[in-house]
């Protein structure tokens, strides 16, 4: 007997072990261990189910969860909690409370845990209707977890209410106000009623100490952090991570050497902070040291690698985790992503055999920046459970390669919207000069009562200067003042340059003045705005003040110069401002440099020194360049050059007619009516098409374009019809010349 109650206890003890260790693997995230310890178990109690079950939902597989929970063999009120606690934990409502609704029996854990799934989900309506409903209204933790919910939405009144009317409070009623007051920012009502309060804890002292972090007012927090009788490990681990986001690793560390005892969290803690401030080497010793590694130590190490481009570091320590960790191998393939080594980062996520939602966002991250948009569109497609990041990654990804359509495609079957939505299809469509459609996207986004953010703005301002519709840019404008955003660098910028390129220099000068504090990209957009608008001597004069002003020109700076020299014909000016850019700047001339040096020096008829500069560029000249050039020798008569120029400009450009015709018109001026047929037969053989023409009004806040060859547009004959009644009133008015006549006569 004695032996068969030894045997049955070993059994027992052995049961326990591993239930016991199917819980710690679960809470690691090493599921696929726990899965293995399960399935070779012999013997298996309810425990071992409901230990598995949570396993399962802590690691974000809630429908294996279920699964097993339907197949619990002797399912307790345990089993009915865990499986609901597991849709708690993945945010899964709904199925919680039909869960709950079909339990026949249910204890005050049961409607804790649903009261709190709808209080951390943000629906207090139906968390009270449920307290309302409660059968004991004496048990505490129910009052507690309704008070959480309002306190953490910021409904103080009616927190304070329910904590008023408490048959009775405990610590965990004190905290949960504390806790509510704290998350909303109210750090002065919160020291107050923490002052007040009957009973405290650590967790209230830590609670604090945790505000004053959170907003970074270290001050108060080290003088809090020494007043606190008797500190744990996580009001040392609190400070300690507060003045390490703060970017001071050496006061953090003076205070982790000062910690009279040190948990795994406490190591992470200084290792994040060396890994968040650059100091790979010194969180590499530190990790090395550690008595007790966990995921969260292998992460953060692989992380730092990862963020100072040491992949192969990063892979080695990763190859050595003592277990398979998503979070770990995730940091990896962001890596890989960010360096476009996409072979290396599909073979990690090859291995893994629960996928969440963040590496999968990451490898479709990965496919768009390379522009393998067929690849991301599989993965996203196989995905079961997608989130908004999921649905604009997709956006941006075909917006960086022109497809449009498909981007619009995906917006549309957008079920739920964020501004980062909008705000990549508008920025797709303005990338990809569709300007008509991304202002367009803009002004429904308004009537679909989306509020607008800084980025939103900047984009809409610059669809309405490419398009120069002043009203409409007017409007978005004193939308921007409502909206607070008007004096925000980025969209003040965005203003400046609609204003100026839709000819309102003035306002554009108004509005730098009104920034609150302009950098060099606002000097940029003015100075090119003068130089624009034909204001070259105000362009120079306002690069002068910006030089004076401290401000350091860019190359762009030097574009909006050279061209306002260019309008005014300043070409010895220029010429120093050139050397000036090189030598004393050190920038080096783009390839729009030298269009604006060509093009001055073309307009003032130095045009051997314009080609001593195309043939002393340090890059391959463009097809503007030569276009410059030839264009200022067909005024000029230089037909040696215009001839190299135009031959230059048809290997570049061969199916373009316009270079055709001013090669022709070049030798036709210059009386070689030979050269001028073989410019034709040239042409003909070429197969260069003629490109429609393209223009657009703005006609009461709508934007209108044509389109030269628009069938649906066609009304030639009414234009005819109406020229030569035009021109008859004018012969009859006027007396305009025969010939004048039958040219208009002819159109």
């Amino acid at each position: 007997m004695k032996a068969r109650l030894k045997s049955i206890g070993e059994k027992g003890s052995h049961v326990y072990n591993q239930n016991l260790r199917i819980t710690q693997l679960g809470k690691s995230g090493r599921i696929d261990e726990a899965i293995k310890i399960f399935s070779e178990m012999a013997q298996k109690n309810t425990v071992t189910y409901n230990s598995m079950i949570s396993a399962y939902a802590k690691n974000g597989r809630i429908n294996d969860a279920r699964q097993l929970f339907e197949k619990t063999p002797d399912r307790n009120l345990v089993s009915w909690n865990t499986m609901i606690s597991g849709y708690l934990h993945n945010d899964r409502v709904k199925e919680a409370r039909e869960l709950f609704e079909k339990m026949s029996r249910r204890d005050l854990f049961s409607w804790t845990l649903m009261i709190t799934c709808y209080t951390r989900n943000g629906e207090l309506e139906k968390a009270r209707e449920l307290f309302d409903l409660l059968p004991n209204k004496q048990e505490t933790a129910c009052w507690n977890a309704v008070i959480a919910g309002y306190a953490k939405s910021g409904n103080f009144n009616e927190a304070k209410k329910l904590f008023d009317a408490m048959p009775a409070k405990d610590v965990v009623s004190w905290n949960s106000m504390l806790s509510g007051y704290i998350k909303n920012g109210e750090m002065s009502l919160a020291l107050e009623f923490f002052e007040g309060m009957e009973e405290r804890n650590e967790v209230s002292w830590n609670l604090m100490l945790d505000g004053f972090v959170e907003f970074d007012n270290l001050d108060f927090a080290w003088k809090f952090f020494q007043k606190i009788p008797d500190r744990n490990v996580v009001a040392w681990v609190t400070m300690l991570s507060g003045y390490a986001r703060n970017g001071k690793t050496l006061e953090a560390r003076r205070l982790f050497d000062q910690m009279p005892s040190r948990n795994v969290v406490a190591w992470n803690a200084m290792i994040g902070a060396y890994v968040q401030n650059g100091q790979i080497d010194e969180a590499a010793t530190l990790f090395r040291k550690m008595p007790e590694r966990n995921s969260v130590s292998w992460t953060t190490m692989i992380d730092g690698y990862v963020r100072i481009a040491k992949l192969d570091e990063a892979r080695e320590l990763l190859d050595q985790m003592p277990y398979s960790n998503i979070g770990a191998q995730t940091a990896m393939i962001s890596g890989y992503v960010h360096n476009k080594r996409m072979e290396e980062a599909r073979q990690i996520f090859n291995k893994i055999v629960t996928r969440d939602v963040v590496c999968r966002n990451t490898m479709i991250a990965g496919y768009a920046r390379c522009g393998r948009m067929d690849e991301a569109l599989n993965l996203f497609k196989q995905m079961i459970n997608k989130d908004i990041v999921t649905w604009n990654t997709m956006i941006n990804g075909y917006a960086q390669i022109g497809q449009m359509d498909n981007a619009l495609k995906i917006f549309e079957e957008m079920r739920e919207r964020n501004i980062v939505s909008w705000n990549s299809l508008i920025t797709g469509f303005l990338q990809n000069g569709f300007h008509l459609d991304a202002l367009k996207t803009f002004m429904l986004m308004g009537r679909e009562g989306k509020k607008p953010d800084q980025s939103t703005f900047a984009c809409g301002l610059s669809a309405c200067a490419h398009l120069a519709a002043l009203q409409i840019g007017e409007q978005i404008h004193h939308l921007a003042i409502k909206s607070g955003y008007a004096r925000d660098l980025f969209v003040g910028n965005s203003l400046i340059t609609m204003y100026a390129k839709c000819g309102r220099i003035e306002k554009a000068e108004l509005v730098f003045k009104d920034v609150d504090q302009v950098d060099v990209i606002s000097w940029n957009c003015l100075i090119a705005g003068h130089a624009l608008n034909g204001y070259g001597k105000e362009a120079i004069k306002l690069f002068e003040e910006m030089v004076t002003e401290g401000v350091a020109p860019d190359q762009v700076t030097f574009i909006g110069v050279f061209s306002a020299c260019s309008h005014i014909g300043l070409v010895d000016c220029c010429l120093k401002l050139f050397k000036c850019m090189t030598e004393v700047y050190a920038i080096d001339p783009l390839v729009e440099h030298y269009a604006c040096m060509v093009d001055l020096l073309s307009r003032a008829g130095r045009l051997d020194e314009a080609f001593e500069m195309v043939r002393r560029m340090k890059m391959k000249p463009n097809a503007g360049i030569w276009g410059t050039l030839l264009g200022a020798c067909r005024i000029y008569q230089n037909i040696k050059l215009g001839k190299i120029a135009a031959e230059k400009l048809l290997e570049l450009e061969p199916g373009k007619t316009s270079h055709y015709t001013l090669l022709s018109n070049m030798h036709a001026e210059a009386g070689r009516w030979d050269e001028v047929e073989k410019v034709r037969v040239s042409m003909e053989g070429s197969g260069a098409e003629k490109l429609p023409g393209c223009s657009w009004i703005e006609l009461r806040d709508q934007i209108y374009t044509f389109l030269s060859d628009d069938p649906k547009k066609s009304r030639t004959s009414e234009i005819g019809f109406t020229l030569r009644t035009l021109s008859a009133q004018m012969r009859n008015t006027c007396h305009i010349s025969g010939s004048e006549a039958l040219a208009l006569h002819s159109l």
